[in-house]
């Protein structure tokens, strides 16, 4: 990609985050989809470290996606749309600040504009960070981040691991807003009121997960609690996923192909993915 081409993208997708209201970034897990989503007029995309995981038959958030094998799905989710493209870039790939700054810096030069960092580790015996160690790689990934045409987003992950401490989840979105960061985001919120409370609570625009009780309201309600940007996480491949595990049941115990008979043609899905030269 060109370098202007990317500061473009880099400032197009900046700019969404001041508003009006609430903007969605849909989550494309390889180029495929990022084609189709394109095409649907979303203005921007995410990649997904669930969709990423769940296609190269792993399990998500457990440390076995390496910074490659993302930054090689992003690259190619990159070259199969014009918009600007933000990735999930889990943990960091390492937990020293430095690890955490070098995946910025790889990020921008794979072509992306945005990039999220969580304060998890990974592991099932200590799962979130240090609050500490947790700002500091925050601090190390907002000065990388600010050298270069990129948004960084820094996540609170408590909800996602067994830790519903909203007060601690609001004290370290407010350490990483101090620290640098553009964007503020905690998935797995579980009430209206604590998606509310946390973007009260912070002076950064905060992304909210289209899962769980925040699935349950359109975009509008949403922007009017305060949310800025709108990320699908894995809800699209999985959603794929339940499609073909569905219709693949049926063949399998019934002998009939009725899911399957209804899926999109052929000719449907390859016209979807022809690039704009192919049109």
């Amino acid at each position: 990609m060109r370098a202007t081409d990317q500061r473009q993208r880099a400032e197009t997708f900046a700019a969404l985050h001041q508003g009006p209201g609430a903007f969605v970034v849909a989550n494309a897990w390889d180029a495929g989809t990022a084609r189709v989503l394109t095409g649907l007029g979303f203005p921007a995309l995410a990649t997904t470290s669930g969709g990423l995981a769940f296609s190269l038959g792993r399990q998500d958030g457990a440390n076995l996606v390496t910074r490659d094998e993302t930054l090689a799905n992003a690259r190619d989710i990159i070259a199969a749309t014009h918009l600007p493209v933000t990735a999930d870039l889990e943990n960091g790939f390492g937990d020293k600040p430095d690890d955490v700054a070098e995946t910025i810096r790889l990020a921008a030069a794979a072509g992306l504009v945005g990039g999220s960092i969580e304060d998890a580790t990974g592991r099932p015996d200590e799962p979130i960070y240090d609050f500490d160690l947790a700002v500091e790689r925050v601090a190390a990934a907002a000065e990388a981040a600010k050298a270069l045409p990129f948004t960084f987003t820094a996540r609170a992950e408590n909800f996602l691991h067994g830790r519903p401490d909203l007060d601690d989840t609001i004290r370290r979105l407010r350490a990483y807003a101090d620290a640098g960061a553009d964007v503020l985001y905690a998935p797995g919120l579980p009430t209206i009121d604590a998606i509310r409370a946390v973007c009260e609570s912070v002076d950064r625009p905060v992304n909210v997960l289209a899962a769980g009780v925040a699935a349950k309201y359109p975009i509008s309600k949403l922007a009017a609690l305060g949310a800025r940007r709108i990320s699908l996480g894995s809800a699209l491949p999985r959603a794929a996923i339940t499609a073909a595990l569905l219709a693949a049941q049926e063949i399998a115990e019934s002998g009939t192909f009725t899911l399957a008979a209804g899926a999109m043609s052929y000719a449907k899905v390859n016209e979807l993915m022809a690039g704009p030269d192919d049109r």
